[in-house]
């Protein structure tokens, strides 16, 4: 399983972590409360954590196709949701995960 995880610093990350997970939740299995949610996408797992300083987005897939069509499925969407900030292309940082 790979892994990789972005953080955007923001104060509306549990605006957005809403905002994603009630759009996602139209097509796919999607868990969610007020700082935690879950996106099970065709494609590999999407997780999503938000506090009052940001949101994390963690991406997780069983090879780097799908890890990359993940990700890119939550940044496309988070950046029609954050329009109105400055977004830069998020850093997805891969992390090491056993397994």
């Amino acid at each position: 399983m790979l892994e990789s995880a972005a953080y955007l610093e923001t104060a509306h990350g549990r605006k957005y972590l809403a905002q994603l997970c009630k759009h996602f939740a139209h097509k796919i299995e999607v868990t969610a409360s007020e700082n935690h949610g879950e996106c099970h996408f065709a494609c590999g797992l999407g997780i999503l954590d938000a506090d009052d300083y940001g949101l994390r987005m963690t991406a997780r897939a069983e090879n780097g196709e799908d890890l990359a069509q993940t990700q890119s499925v939550i940044e496309s969407h988070l950046a029609r949701f954050a329009f109105r900030e400055e977004l830069q292309p998020l850093d997805w940082q891969w992390q090491n995960k056993a397994g």
